[in-house]
């Protein structure tokens, strides 16, 4: 029986500087640092925008009180402005009774990269989930937990899923009535983002996955999980999913999503109460049009992985401005995108000037789908049609890898058929000129390790 899943709670990121990464989340993207955990072997923190909520994990063996070489000071709040990359050592978190020195709600993964690789959910019977998935084969690196403080008990186990280094923390709140989770205290004197950037949850997380390893992983969330198939295209093929091969693009794309919140009805500070569903896409590479940025992933992760996660947000251009004005960096897709037949005429049907759209690099698409399956689309008029707008940030971490992607849907529900070709061209552009600048600074001087394993098996080398 499958371990079915309530909510997603929050995803974790394991960085060599967390100071960087959460300077990155707070003045860049507008997210809110709000709890933290720092004892003598771990330092978390975490960081909440609407129901989106990042846990950031610095690697172990630093001192609470000496982080990057840097005394913790408690003499002055911080601004998400400050600029230098130590300013989180100025955090004053509340008094800190946690005397477990290991990483909490997760496990420390000795990567040798940043990388995301917990994705933590809400389950109703941490011990039942447990016991279903156990009987199933699973391998847990956490067995069934507790940990308690003042405001209640929470229980927690951490499962290895099939993919590379994906974990997944599965976790009972429903005995806590506290910010986030015991051991986590209040972050106190921190500025809080107030600029218009309405992000409210995670959208969806994309997956890049070696080649052929696609149904291993769709049958491992759907026997262990429930989840079930979700079309990106209307045409798409059951068994080889949405696939791009031609003009350089060698892309199969294939998404799943779990479902039982939709039909349980959480109560949630939401506009229909209902937790929207996160989708689960998986990305792979097709041999026929040579190396891509999925291959990638797969080197400099060294191994699959997270490749990106979507933010939904209720107004896209407010938040690419904003997160533009302050440092985040987005992928430009090609300038023919925008003087395409037809396009330009679809944004200003949509309500937006072509020209601001370009300016940031978002891209629109109509919900095709929809349209064909619902007669009310077929009209010129917007407010019946449904799109989908979407841009892809840079890579924040060093290495090519991990990238975040804002997404707004305007009564659509697929990832805009439309915009995954510029979207591909855009990414690829930017790796491909990664590439030549290594290669032509005599960097590039090891052979690429190999990144298409045996489909049996869809971990890390």
């Amino acid at each position: 029986m499958a371990a079915y899943l309530s909510r997603l709670h929050h995803i974790s990121l394991h960085v060599t500087n967390v100071d960087k990464i959460a300077y990155e989340l707070v003045s860049k993207f507008k997210f809110n640092l709000f709890v933290a955990r720092l004892t003598e072997k771990s330092k978390q923190l975490a960081f909440r925008k609407g129901a989106a909520v990042f846990v950031v994990n610095e690697r172990p063996n630093m001192s609470p009180l000496e982080l990057n070489g840097v005394t913790l000071s408690t003499e002055r709040g911080i601004s998400p402005s400050e600029s230098e990359p130590g300013w989180t050592n100025n955090i004053q978190p509340g008094e800190n009774n946690d005397k477990d020195p290991n990483c909490l709600y997760d496990v420390h993964p000795h990567y040798p990269v940043d990388t995301a690789s917990n994705v933590c959910f809400e389950v109703e019977d941490v011990e039942r989930s447990f016991k279903s998935l156990r009987n199933l084969g699973c391998d847990f690196l956490v067995p069934p937990t507790e940990v308690c403080d003042d405001k209640g008990l929470v229980t927690y186990s951490v499962v290895k899923s099939i993919l590379g280094n994906v974990n997944h923390t599965l976790v009972d709140t429903s005995k806590y009535n506290g910010s986030f989770l015991p051991g986590f205290q209040e972050v106190e004197n921190v500025a809080k983002s107030t600029e218009s950037c309405p992000i409210t949850h995670f959208d969806h997380i994309t997956y890049a996955c070696p080649r052929r390893c696609t149904p291993q992983v769709m049958s491992w969330y759907e026997r262990h999980f429930g989840f079930q198939r979700f079309f990106i295209d209307s045409n798409e093929d059951v068994d080889e999913g949405y696939v791009l091969n031609k003009e350089g693009i060698g892309l199969r794309l294939t998404a799943m999503e779990y479902w039982k919140c939709s039909e349980t009805g959480i109560e949630l500070p939401f506009t229909d109460k209902k937790q929207p569903d996160c989708k689960f896409v998986i990305a792979e590479s097709l041999p026929e049009q040579g190396r891509n940025q999925v291959d990638t992933f797969l080197e400099q992760h060294r191994g699959p992985g997270i490749q990106h996660i979507g933010l939904y947000t209720q107004d896209i251009v407010s938040t690419a401005q904003t997160m533009g004005q302050a440092g985040v960096h987005f992928f430009s897709p090609p300038p023919a995108y925008y003087t395409e037949v037809g396009k330009q005429q679809e944004m200003e049907d949509a309500g937006y000037d072509p020209q601001m759209l370009s300016q940031h690099g978002i891209l629109l698409d109509t919900d095709l789908r929809q349209a064909q399956t619902d007669p009310s689309c077929q009209t010129t008029d917007t407010q019946k049609k449904r799109y989908l707008l979407q841009v892809f940030t840079k890579p924040i971490f060093s290495e090519d890898t991990f990238f975040l992607e804002l997404i707004e849907r305007r009564g659509a529900s697929g990832f805009g058929e439309g915009n995954i070709q510029a979207l591909w061209r855009s990414v690829q552009a930017y790796m491909d000129t990664e590439r030549a600048e290594t290669e032509a600074q005599g960097e590039n001087t090891t052979q690429p390790q190999n990144i298409t394993p045996e489909p049996k098996h869809c971990h890390n080398a």
